[in-house]
């Protein structure tokens, strides 16, 4: 049987994908504006990977079923993520219909001086963030509740968004749970709490940055007027049953999660029993949402159907809190879930083909110094990030690229997975195409673009990974025996396997 011959991609070729790609999506974005997200991203993805295929099948003889394998493990990889997604919009609507998103807004518009709301609010994201190890949940509850506190305070969504990221962002990278800090140090072989140690070298400075940003943007805000703020204060008394008692599900959610209870399992339980709360203690708005002229049984569970899987909009006398009460449900999310497996074809094509590593074998020979290598590091992790659409990916390709180099020259491997880190978790967010970015945006409801500018922990961290190595700051060289021979060499030459 003839053994199929498979050509290796050259670097400018295979940038062609990622050309048309990044072109073809700014284009996109200028066209559609904030509705790229309905079906032209997700085109132009598609584009892509064809584009990727193409070159594939014809230059480097890479068969289809190759490709198609690859794809298929993509989406396989994500689809834990896009049922967390689902699960967190019927979250989403039953929180806001039930109340406690509501009374949230309704104490901590009392509760937070809006000259401190924005460093608070990425305080709390980090705290509630570190605790429960996951960005995503932290965004999805805490981080709605005080998107609404921000809005009603008059504080644009940009710099809204942009802290509930910074501190959740930052809770998720050094916390002892988060997947991302765990995955990291295990693909690098890094005790975990050795890798957490050496991440706040880099982490504390860049957040104490961040906060120091949002103080001075807090401190200059021109407070609303204090007769709109009881006005929205008075509608959501009037629309909801504002109580305390609401927030003990909250407060049941975090529990779960601090216990370790699997994601789904813990997302699922807190819609459930939002959805109880919304029949017992908002029965009025289940059956404003299900239109039906009478109330009843019938329409009560018409409408809490209609919350977690539909768009539900509430009158409260106020067109901006009418905008802010209103959810979009497990159905709001498809847009995303359709990106993202769309990205993840993208990925797929541009592995099996050979492209991914053609284009990052080329961040290999920049490293020369201990700032070239942290900063090939980061840009390396930056363009995976970029391309493979995925976070996880981009973590696991990025360690095990650059682990042997890192070892041959005598760098600690620590140094390998806070870099790994600095560049790839916090980044995610801010790509529009990556799970993370699409996942964020659609949860909070404003764009990427819109919030990217304000998310200055995330920008800074990679920024700051360089910054410590061009400093020297503990950063420790292991001498070794072959510290001088041509790295890329010795990664390519093939192991001899002694006969028994």
């Amino acid at each position: 049987m003839n053994k199929q011959i498979v050509k290796e991609p050259p670097f400018l070729l295979s940038l062609i994908p990622v050309f048309v790609l990044v072109a073809l999506l700014f284009v996109a974005i200028r066209t559609f504006g904030a509705d790229a997200l309905s079906g032209g991203n997700q085109i132009i993805l598609l584009t892509a990977a064809a584009v990727c295929c193409a070159i594939a099948m014809f230059y480097c003889k890479t068969k289809w079923s190759v490709i198609e394998n690859s794809i298929s493990s993509n989406i396989f990889g994500v689809s834990p993520a896009i049922f967390i997604l689902l699960i967190i919009g019927a979250l989403s609507g039953t929180w806001m219909i039930s109340g406690i998103v509501p009374t949230f807004i309704y104490y901590g518009i009392q509760i937070i001086h809006p000259s401190f709301y924005l460093v608070s609010t990425c305080i709390i994201c980090a705290i509630v963030s570190v605790m429960i190890g996951s960005s995503w949940t932290t965004i999805a509850t805490i981080g709605v509740a005080l998107l609404g506190i921000g809005q009603v305070q008059g504080f644009s969504t940009g710099w809204i968004a942009g802290a509930i990221i910074s501190g959740a962002y930052f809770g998720d990278k050094i916390s002892p749970l988060s997947d991302t800090t765990i995955l990291a140090s295990s693909i690098t072989d890094t005790p975990l709490f050795t890798h957490i140690r050496y991440m706040m070298i880099t982490t504390i400075p860049s957040m104490i940055i961040a906060l120091i940003i949002f103080t001075v943007a807090g401190l200059s805000y021109n407070a609303v007027a204090t007769d709109r703020i009881l006005l929205y204060t008075t509608s959501l008394k009037q629309t909801f049953n504002i109580s305390a008692w609401l927030l003990i599900i909250p407060a049941a959610t975090f529990f779960m999660i601090i216990k370790k209870v699997p994601a789904i399992i813990t997302l699922f339980l807190s819609a459930m029993m939002a959805g109880i709360a919304a029949v017992v203690v908002q029965p009025h708005l289940l059956h404003e949402i299900s239109g039906h002229e009478i109330s009843g049984i019938t329409s009560q569970f018409k409408g809490l159907l209609m919350t977690f899987y539909g768009s539900t909009s509430i009158e409260t006398g106020s067109a901006e809190l009418n905008n802010l009460v209103s959810t979009r449900g497990m159905a709001g999310m498809m847009d995303t879930v359709w990106l993202i497996i769309c990205a993840m074809a993208f990925g797929g094509a541009m592995t099996a083909s050979g492209m991914l590593k053609s284009i990052t074998s080329a961040f290999i020979h920049l490293v020369r110094r201990t700032v070239s290598m942290v900063a090939s590091t980061v840009g390396c992790g930056l363009f995976l990030t970029l391309t493979t659409a995925d976070q996880y990916i981009a973590i696991v390709l990025n360690g095990n690229m650059f682990k042997d180099i890192y070892k041959k020259r005598g760098y600690e491997s620590r140094l390998l997975s806070r870099t790994t880190e600095d560049a790839v978790t916090v980044i995610s967010p801010l790509v529009p195409w990556n799970t993370c970015g699409m996942t964020q945006s659609t949860i909070l409801g404003v764009s990427t673009f819109t919030y990217l500018p304000y998310c200055f922990f995330n920008i800074i961290s990679p920024l700051m990974s360089i910054t410590i190595a061009a400093l020297g700051y503990k950063i420790f060289k292991i001498e070794t025996e072959n510290e001088e021979e041509d790295i890329l060499d010795e990664l390519s030459r093939p192991k001899k396997v002694k006969s028994v």
